[in-house]
């Protein structure tokens, strides 16, 4: 299997949960997979998104949809801000369409309180996604903030285990989408 799955942390912040979070499963992937590529959006800073046709010109925007279009599958991890995605995340998918993720597997996660922290955000990020027609996988995971040590390592191993099985349905998806 040599598909291009692109990783997305969806939070604006520098010393984001999610980060922790994207960079266990890219890792976990790419051992597996080897072709993985990294969207931060804390580092790719796009402008609001307004329709306007003169944002299709701006470098940033041109970058965004060049990495999802040769992207063939995803795994999204977002913060939960006031019961949804990141504004950040929201922003950067306005920019794209069915045209990007079309049929696409997509592995979800959130990094966000305990309890039911986190669960909005991915019932949101489903909605947003179906809007794309990215094919998004049932399973799904939450990280608490107690699994992140203070330097931003995802510590917990029970959880770890927990995100390598998402990963396996990721790359079951992919074989299925090519047809293995």
């Amino acid at each position: 299997m040599s598909q291009n799955v692109l990783f997305i942390s969806g939070s604006p912040r520098a010393a984001a949960n999610t980060k922790a979070v994207v960079n266990v499963v890219y890792r976990l992937l790419r051992d597996k997979q080897g072709n993985a590529q990294l969207l931060d959006l804390h580092r790719h800073v796009l402008p609001l998104f307004n329709g306007e046709p003169t944002q299709n010109e701006l470098d940033s925007v041109i970058q965004l949809r060049k990495l999802v279009q040769e992207a063939d599958a995803f795994f999204i991890v977002t913060p939960e801000y006031h019961n949804g995605i990141s504004g950040a995340l929201k922003n950067a998918l306005d920019f794209l369409n069915g045209d990007h993720f079309r049929n696409k597997p997509v592995a979800i996660a959130a990094a966000a309180g305990g309890g039911k922290g986190g669960i909005n955000a991915l019932n949101n990020l489903r909605i947003v996604l179906r809007g794309v027609q990215a094919n998004v996988l049932p399973s799904q995971y939450v990280a608490d903030p107690n699994q992140i040590d203070s330097h931003g390592i995802f510590i917990d191993e029970a959880g770890v285990n927990a995100l390598q099985s998402l990963v396996q349905d990721l790359i079951s998806a992919i074989k299925v989408k090519e047809g293995v």
